[in-house]
């Protein structure tokens, strides 16, 4: 019975010890296994953090290409803030200029319009003197006419007629008029007058001016100290016989004296001397009208 018993329990300390071999190579083989799993976790994981160090130094590397890049897109907006800045100011510059621009072309209009209005009101101006002085011709070439009419029975060498500047000048020698040295106007010099005289009275529209002239030698008698006094007194004593001999109205007439100083031919030939010893009567159909225009500005 004790041997049963004992073996009984060897077979059971046996199975005891046969089971608890079987479970620790179980659990050393779990554990085996669960350790080489997580070494094999580890290593992989080892990999994924070596990989995310490369991805890691990768983005970091890429940070700083993308701040370098931001850094230099961050300069190039400044530069070109500061270039629309620029602009802007040009843009600004150019409306002002504009601007001004624009006012000076009102203003250039303006003044345009004023010069057209000014040259059309310029060129009336001409057209009514340009009317007026081919008037004051026709006017004179007829006073010439009616002149050189009257005194056709005269010769050339005692008197002369010419158009000179819109005038009538009648050249009257000093052999026609005076004696040598005289003032007193003889009688065929006083006929010639009577016939200038018969054409000045016909109308009222003629200014006379009597201007005496002398040569250049010096002449120095109880009368007349110079050749000034002389020449005046000439051209007075021919504006008294046209006054008081054949009533040529006294308001048309300027008598005045030109001495030696307004010659017509040289002073050194005896002709020359000859030519200069003259009174002129010149005669200038009156315009008043021509005269208001001309001083108009």
């Amino acid at each position: 019975m004790k041997r049963t018993i004992f073996r009984l329990s060897g077979v059971v300390l046996l199975s005891l010890l046969f089971t608890s071999c079987i479970v620790s190579k179980k659990k050393f083989d779990a554990e085996t296994a669960r350790a080489e799993k997580e070494k094999a976790e580890k290593i992989a994981l080892g990999k994924k953090l070596d990989e995310q160090v490369d991805i890691n130094k990768k983005l970091n590397a890429t940070n700083g290409e993308l701040k370098n890049n931001i850094a230099a897109l961050n300069g190039r907006i400044g530069r070109l803030k500061d270039s629309i800045g620029n602009l802007e100011n040009s843009v600004r510059e150019l409306n002002n200029r504009i601007n001004v621009l624009g006012d000076e072309k009102e203003n250039t209009k303006r003044q345009l319009n004023s010069t057209k209005e000014q040259i059309a009101s310029q060129r009336q101006r001409l057209e009514q003197l340009q009317a007026l002085l081919d008037q004051q011709q026709q006017a004179a070439e007829a006073l010439r006419s009616k002149i050189a009419e009257a005194l056709k029975g005269f010769n050339s060498n005692e008197l002369t007629i010419k158009m000179k500047n819109g005038k009538v000048y009648i050249s009257m020698q000093e052999s026609l008029l005076f004696p040598s040295g005289s003032a007193i106007v003889n009688p065929k010099g006083k006929d010639a007058l009577s016939k200038v005289a018969s054409v000045l009275n016909t109308g009222s529209d003629i200014n006379i001016n009597i201007e005496g002239h002398t040569d250049s030698i010096p002449i120095r008698t109880a009368k007349f100290a110079d050749n000034w006094e002389l020449s005046t007194a000439r051209a007075t004593s021919i504006a008294h016989v046209l006054i008081d001999e054949y009533q040529v109205s006294p308001a048309k007439l300027v008598a005045s004296g030109r001495s030696e100083y307004d010659p017509i031919a040289p002073n050194s030939t005896p002709e020359g001397r000859g030519q200069n010893r003259r009174t002129e009567i010149i005669l200038e159909p009156k315009l008043d009208e021509l005269m208001k225009l001309m001083e108009k500005k």
